[in-house]
């Protein structure tokens, strides 16, 4: 039998993972009786936690949030994901670098030595995001999202009136963080970026939520990024052999899509705004490269092909042929 203080502590753990347990299976999953359950349950209400006895059939209990923070428990795992977690904010574009360092090292200190040896053993860096977005307009903004409160805001370098926008949602977007929304004024959906927001207080009144006209908030974002209004895709798309093994081509592809076709060439799937986009993008390789199509693809193909021979002409020809035109 495991000591009382173990015995709590894997009390604990349990209520921590489930909304509600039965008496009897926390009894069964101790090896305890329920009477030395309703006992330790007694003695964790004394350390300040907020636990609850549910009526019925089986009875039960109910960890809940309570008015002060208590001592906490983590396993093994949770607290290494946590110092990772911490480690990982500058990477995160919210300005809340200090607060992280604080709070790794609070963690830290009361970690036994082995976690503070695992933990200590785990360091890197990240590319920091250039944009930060201030905690209090996050904070501001996802409270906004929450309530459903009409918000008005100052854009950067913006001349005209405060926006005003029914928000839907916040979305993290490679390093960034853009708020989804109705604007009012020009009566469409529209993102914004929350690094360049000053929310305007107090909030607006309260407005009935809009359909989104994608699946989800990401996936609306991400088609307004590639210039479609609802679907995941790119105006331009088309199929290239490049004359490059696939192992070359994989880590720079980004979201298209790749097959093997021998050891030396691989057939890409690939998007952009435009064609000419889209060539410049496999240009990159600097490799022997086939266009497969669709059509318009193979004449902007043509086009560029003109354009790059007429670049090789000799200035004063070039400038002759354009004033005689």
């Amino acid at each position: 039998m495991i000591g009382s203080s173990s015995r709590m502590l894997s009390l604990l753990s349990l209520l921590q993972t489930q909304r509600r347990w039965p008496g009897h299976v926390l009894a069964d999953r101790l090896a305890v009786t329920p009477r030395t359950v309703r006992r330790d349950v007694d003695r964790l209400r004394e350390l300040g936690y907020q636990i609850s006895s549910v009526k019925g059939p089986d009875g039960g209990y109910r960890l809940a949030a309570g008015s002060e923070l208590p001592p906490l428990l983590f396993d093994d795992e949770q607290a290494v994901a946590i110092a990772v977690a911490l480690q990982s904010v500058p990477t995160g574009g919210v300005d809340i670098d200090e607060a992280a360092a604080r709070a790794l090292a609070t963690v830290r200190q009361v970690m036994p030595s082995r976690l503070r040896h695992r933990i200590d053993g785990i360091r890197f860096t990240g590319a920091e995001t250039p944009s930060r977005v201030d905690p209090a307009v996050l904070e501001a903004v996802s409270t906004a999202v929450r309530d459903q409160l009409t918000l008005r805001f100052d854009y950067i370098d913006q001349k005209e009136a405060p926006r005003r926008l029914e928000p839907h949602a916040i979305v993290a977007r490679a390093n960034r963080w853009y708020l989804i929304g109705w604007d009012l004024d020009k009566a469409d959906w529209r993102f914004f970026r929350l690094d360049r927001m000053t929310p305007r207080t107090p909030a607006g009144s309260r407005f009935t939520p809009r359909t989104l006209p994608a699946p989800d908030a990401q996936s609306f974002l991400a088609a307004r990024s590639k210039g479609s209004e609802t679907e995941d895709r790119w105006p331009c798309a088309g199929q290239v052999l490049i004359e490059l093994p696939a192992i070359d081509v994989a880590p720079w592809i980004g979201d298209g899509e790749l097959e093997v076709v021998t050891d030396s060439s691989t057939l890409m799937t690939i998007g952009s705004w435009s064609w000419a986009g889209l060539l410049a993008f496999v240009t990159r390789f600097d490799a022997p490269f086939t266009v497969i199509g669709p059509e318009p693809l193979r004449r902007a193909a043509g086009t560029l092909a003109d354009r790059f021979r007429a670049s090789q002409d000799q200035p004063g020809d070039a400038l002759r042929k354009k004033v005689s035109s």
